[in-house]
């Protein structure tokens, strides 16, 4: 993802999830996806889908994990 895209994809998210801390960090070697933090903490991945050549769309992919709900 450009810095372009992860700019405009970070204030989507805090605009949102009404969450200033959250930080959209590129991936190193990876140019499709970018990764999502909370502060310090990692919490997720965004995606880049642009196989149609009219939209590209991103998706985010989250993992809870079932020692983090109790």
């Amino acid at each position: 993802m450009t810095r372009d895209e992860i700019l405009k994809l970070e204030t989507y998210l805090k605009k949102v999830f009404r969450l200033p801390e959250i930080q959209v960090r590129q991936r190193p070697q990876k140019d499709d996806s970018a990764e999502v933090y909370i502060g310090e903490e990692f919490i997720g991945v965004l995606f880049r889908d642009d196989d149609d050549e009219d939209e590209t769309a991103y998706q985010f992919q989250m993992a809870i994990l079932d020692f983090d709900l109790q």
